[in-house]
């Protein structure tokens, strides 16, 4: 028994296989996230810039495949499926023929997911991937049985499980944005605390918000959050890091702080207590609304995507006469929640533990 076990244990060493949590729920789903990043978020701010700038060339449908017409962001959004599953193959270090055919199993897997793809491309992606991984180069036709194996795994897996995931997927972010709903108070704290904690982890709060498909309410709560750690540690670490501390986690990512987390977790006091108030502002005054792709709902002020997925979502609701018209009060409880309260709430909040001794000078410093 032990002989088998040390056999096995080698061929997966050998084949690069690591079944564990950092593997799977941080560099696979991090992964993922960019994959997305790079293909419907891409597409989505394409259009939007398209149709509010009034540019020509990027309202123009490129090509039209089975009577549907693609603008230039309608083709990288369409490919979502496989940039996802693509991302996933690379963060696993597949080798090439592997991570080439986890292009159709991206598909796949997203296509037959439905609303909650992403979850399915992630669960899917990945044992699809192992599968390859597992036999690839095992054989003398290793171009003809890797991509075999690697599709035909991950297209049955996509036949047989992605629809039940995606549905399983949607119906817990529809609970939590009807949760939302009913009581705005109450879920715009847990959410704006949770997604904005999972924001600075080493996992994807934006992979988990579009696996969820967190929108409306609690997609603002959930951008509320992520702008309080993004915005909050920028601007009370600006004494450690200065303008390129600033830059890089105002609009890059408050993940930079985890090692000082780790070494005085007191540090971290501030942004989550930041994100607790910022929450319910956001839901009980401004009622501010992620009607964009949900994916923005967990980017927080990262490249400004949170901000223009709520524009988006702005933009299509009076397109579709959900809204009058954009108003002031819109602009102001998106500004007030993305940028101006977190850059005061925070720094004062931490003024407080620096009184008492618990952070210290230095304690930020990337």
């Amino acid at each position: 028994m032990n002989d088998k076990t040390s056999k096995v244990k080698a061929f997966l060493k050998k084949k690069d296989i690591e079944i564990s949590v950092k593997r799977y729920g941080i560099d696979a789903l991090g992964a993922m996230a960019q994959g997305l990043f790079c293909s419907l978020l891409i597409g989505t701010i394409i259009n939007t810039a398209g149709t509010q700038l009034g540019i020509e060339f990027l309202t123009t449908p490129l090509a039209t495949i089975g009577g549907t017409d693609y603008t230039l962001g309608g083709l990288a959004t369409a490919m979502s499926g496989p940039a996802m599953a693509t991302a996933i193959g690379y963060a696993l270090n597949c080798p090439p023929l592997v991570l080439f055919s986890l292009i159709t199993v991206g598909f796949a897997s997203n296509a037959l997911g439905g609303a909650g793809g992403p979850l399915a491309v992630l669960f899917i992606a990945i044992i699809a991937s192992e599968a390859g991984k597992a036999i690839s180069k095992e054989t003398r036709v290793d171009i003809l049985v890797t991509p075999l194996v690697t599709i035909g795994v991950g297209v049955a897996l996509s036949y047989w499980w992605a629809p039940a995931i995606g549905a399983a997927a949607m119906k817990v972010g529809s609970l939590i944005m009807w949760a939302t709903n009913l009581q705005p108070f109450l879920m715009g704290i847990i959410v704006s605390v949770l997604v904005g904690i999972a924001l600075t982890l080493p996992i994807s709060s934006a992979a988990i918000c579009a696996a969820l498909g967190l929108t409306g309410l609690a997609g603002g709560a959930a951008l509320a959050g992520c702008c309080a750690q993004m915005v909050g540690f920028a601007v009370m670490s600006f004494r450690e890091n200065r303008w390129g501390g600033l830059i890089s986690q105002g609009i890059g990512t408050s993940m930079l702080q985890m090692g000082n987390i780790i070494r005085n977790p007191r540090i971290w006091i501030a942004p989550i207590v930041t994100s607790a108030i910022t929450g319910p502002l956001a839901t009980c005054v401004f009622h501010l609304q992620m009607n964009g792709t949900p994916v923005s709902s967990g980017m927080g002020t990262c490249g400004l995507v949170g901000q223009i997925g709520v524009y988006t979502g702005w933009v299509n609701d009076v397109a579709s006469g959900a809204m009058a018209s954009i108003t002031a009060m819109d602009w102001a409880g998106l500004i007030l929640i993305s940028f101006i309260l977190p850059a005061v709430l925070c720094p004062l909040i931490n003024s407080l533990l620096r009184h008492k001794g618990w952070v210290r000078d230095g304690d930020m410093k990337l």
